[in-house]
């Protein structure tokens, strides 16, 4: 079984660096209309009404992995959304195992 790693560390973004609209859409190499979408989609996490359109560097790890799912497997935004999800309860599945296999050994 082959298994797929989208993981990327980004070595010219640091915390707490924060984006605007237009200036996270450059770093993502997109378009405004784009994130927009991942906000649409909840692939970003939701932010409150005031600060929409505030991103950091975590999120442009996210928006990167979005758009790999995106080109490599043709995916829609839906399907992007649900990819991440499983994504992210695989990665937290695999942590609570390793905390158990730590705690019992």
């Amino acid at each position: 079984m082959t298994t797929i790693h989208y993981r990327e560390t980004l070595d010219h973004v640091e915390e707490p660096l924060s984006f605007d609209l237009h200036s996270f859409a450059e770093a993502c190499e997109q378009s405004p209309e784009w994130v927009l979408q991942l906000l649409e989609y909840d692939i970003l996490p939701r932010r409150p009404e005031e600060r929409i359109h505030q991103f950091f560097a975590a999120d442009v790890e996210r928006a990167q992995q979005a758009y790999r799912l995106q080109r490599d497997f043709n995916a829609s935004f839906s399907a992007v959304a649900m990819m991440l999800d499983l994504i992210d309860e695989v990665q937290q599945l695999r942590k609570q195992v390793k905390h158990c296999n730590f705690i019992h050994s």
